[in-house]
């Protein structure tokens, strides 16, 4: 009988650690998704300050009066897509 009671606790021991291994694994998930998500929204942005950022002497969007503004508009519109396209998969 006290064999019988060991194991049914062994049972109910391995349950509650698979269970607590599990809970552990979504909060883990949710984690990554997060990082996921603000890592695919900065790396369009990236590449763009990157293209920018190089000093070539032909750009001709620089010479525009308003360019800069141009370019960060366009840079918040790529922002507000990707969101707007994750909240559409409910990623968000």
């Amino acid at each position: 009988q006290a064999n019988d009671s060991i194991d049914t606790y062994r049972e109910m021991l391995s349950s509650f650690i698979d269970f607590y291994m599990i809970l552990n694994s979504n909060h883990m998930n949710e984690i990554v998704k997060t990082l996921t998500i603000v890592t695919s929204i900065f790396i369009p942005l990236t590449f763009i300050v990157g293209v920018y950022g190089m000093n070539f002497e032909n750009m001709p969007e620089l010479r525009y009066k308003n360019g800069y503004f141009i370019v960060l508009g366009c840079m918040g519109m790529l922002v507000i897509l990707m969101l707007s396209f994750f909240k559409y998969k409910h990623w968000l």
